[in-house]
């Protein structure tokens, strides 16, 4: 059945990779009457716990005094404020209202607030709403000859919200990859005392401590309303995917991040294979004109990512790995086959890859979309039945990154069949991040992994090597003390987590000022913030809103039960047994 599986996979693979275009994700905001009676999503369409957000009301500024005059009223009336962007891609609940204050809370939305993009040549700056898309902002800037140096991945977020967020790419060179180190301006809309009017907006820049908490402040602080970002002058990049053994991948993380300026790895534990990824800025002068179209972020057949859905699917249902294991080989291979993404001109023809810094930094082709195009989409479009997963990122200084790979090293060895489930998506994905000044940034320069594996349709089902997947997560965030990445992860990444940021008190003391009223602050963005334990409840361990301590948190009826780690022994993860005490 598996290789069936894989030969047709294959095939819908290279048919969708001739599609171009995707119908646009939805609205993450719906209203039953008008800008009434509101609900929020993310564009997974759904968030960690399953719960919906609601808001009495969402409003669409384009201005920043509009904005002013939304906090002043909120201030004045003491209403819950929540800030949303056009893409919503943030797992945890930071933007969701309190539940229970839902007549007195408010969205607002920076969909519209997305006018204006000024470019200070000469300074080497660009300065932008909250609201432009990062899209637009790396083509304006391109266009004026100039080149944005930092920039995640996917491009399908605001800017506000990857500043807010902590949104990053990979370097331990210059200013680093995280892209708020490369700002240099914030204009902020807080509360402010009646005599000032209800609201007041802050121009924050190096020479005000409160700049440290605005970057990133979660949206817990104001709104952002405008944002100024260093430039360089235009260049270009050269790429090429080294394909390797992982054997050296250990001691050989810091060698890369060294040797290259965006270098990244990809590691795929069950093929004990690591691609690195030489990326490094070359003269403008360079001959090529190739863009990264990633291919986890261009566009799909529906069909494609409805059967890949579907194909897991049953393989977790019968607890299949070898087939999970031929469906991860069929993805890597098609990803070499590819250069996963990569384009020269309009196919990949070999390496190196160059392109202009606009055009190789971030992607998300399934963004673009005329609406007559109802045949392909993003591959976790939540109204297609397609792919459902985790996110789990974890940010590790360098000294104890080493070890963290010679433990899932470990616990890979036992099974490597273990990790297929993982290596289906995009295996471990690892970065490099330098030190931050901003309260809420990284303390050291730091390493990021991220990894994403299957979500069940419904959240009382346990999935295949739900136990070794919760094992490498309490491995990084309780035995390495890793950080969460603050838009990522489950809630149980988030314990205790204002115990890992050395200037955590610094950025509650700039809260005091900027936010007195709380009207930032929901139950939602306190309990992550502050890493607050999870409800208990059955079945509470299996999505990780909870670490298992008893077998009901797990799923006894299903065969999965509460039981210690295999290689990280303080773990306690849900594993499938034939009795609780096998």
């Amino acid at each position: 059945m598996a290789k069936p599986i894989a030969v047709l996979l294959l095939l819908f693979l290279l048919f969708s990779a001739t599609t171009t275009h995707a119908i646009p994700p939805p609205p993450p905001i719906q209203c039953t009457a008008g800008n009434t009676d509101c609900t929020l999503h993310n564009s997974y369409g759904v968030w960690g716990d399953r719960k919906d957000c609601y808001a009495s009301t969402v409003i669409y500024p384009t201005t920043q005094d509009q904005l002013l005059s939304i906090v002043a009223n909120a201030t004045k009336n003491k209403l819950k404020l929540k800030l949303v962007s056009k893409f919503s891609h943030t797992i945890p609940k930071f933007a969701c209202p309190d539940t229970t204050e839902k007549s007195s809370s408010v969205l607002i939305s920076t969909q519209n607030y997305n006018s204006n993009i000024d470019i200070d040549v000469a300074g080497l700056t660009v300065t932008a709403d909250s609201g432009v898309s990062l899209r637009d902002l790396i083509n304006r800037v391109e266009d004026a000859g100039l080149s944005l140096v930092a920039a995640p991945y996917w491009e399908g977020v605001s800017v506000g919200g990857m500043i807010s967020s902590g949104a990053h790419g990979s370097s331990w060179w210059g200013k680093g990859g995280a892209v708020h180190d490369h700002v240099v301006k914030i204009d902020m809309v807080v509360s402010a005392k009646q005599t000032q009017g209800f609201a007041k907006i802050l121009h924050l820049d190096s020479s005000n401590q409160l700049f440290n908490a605005a970057k990133p402040s979660l949206g817990t602080l104001g709104i952002i309303s405008k944002v100024t970002l260093s430039l360089e002058k235009g260049f270009k990049r050269s790429i090429t995917y080294n394909f390797s053994d992982d054997v050296g991948l250990d001691d050989g993380f810091i060698r890369h991040a060294n040797a290259h300026e965006f270098g990244d790895i990809t590691w795929y534990p069950s093929k004990h294979m690591a691609v690195y990824r030489h990326d490094d800025r070359v003269p403008l002068t360079t001959k090529g004109d190739g863009t990264n179209d990633f291919l986890g972020f261009q566009s799909n057949l529906i069909a494609v990512s409805k059967f890949t859905r579907a194909s897991e699917k049953s393989l977790e249902k019968a607890k299949n790995l070898k087939g999970k294991c031929v469906m991860a080989s069929t993805f890597i291979d098609y990803k070499k086959l590819i250069a996963n993404g990569l384009k020269n001109n309009l196919i990949f023809t070999g390496y190196p890859v160059i392109g202009r810094q606009g055009k190789m930094q971030t992607s998300g082709s399934c963004l673009y979309s005329p609406s007559s195009d109802v045949m392909n989409s993003c591959a976790w479009d939540p109204r297609i039945d397609g792919l459902f997963f985790y996110e789990t990122t974890s940010i590790f200084p360098i000294d104890k990154f080493r070890d963290f790979i010679r433990d899932v090293k470990k616990l890979r060895d036992l099974n490597p069949e273990n990790f297929c489930g993982a290596d289906i998506y995009n295996g471990f994905l690892i970065r490099f991040i330098k030190a931050s000044t901003a309260y809420l940034g990284q303390p050291v320069d730091s390493v990021v992994v991220d990894f994403n594996y299957y979500r069940a349709d419904s959240a009382t089902t346990p999935r295949l090597n739900q136990d070794v997947m919760e094992e490498v997560e309490q491995m990084a965030f309780f035995k390495y003390e890793a950080r969460p990445h603050w838009a990522k992860n489950r809630k149980i990444a988030f314990l205790k987590v204002l115990n890992k940021y050395k200037n955590f008190d610094k950025f509650l003391e700039a809260k005091k000022t900027m936010d007195p009223q709380n009207i930032f602050t929901s139950e939602w963005s306190n309990g992550l913030l502050f890493g607050r334990q999870g409800e208990d409840f059955d079945g509470c361990a299996l999505e990780g809103e909870c670490v298992c301590s008893e077998n009901r948190h797990c799923s006894p009826m299903n065969g999965y039960f509460c039981q210690y780690g295999v290689v990280y022994k303080e773990a306690r993860v849900c594993r499938y047994s034939q009795s609780s005490t096998s």
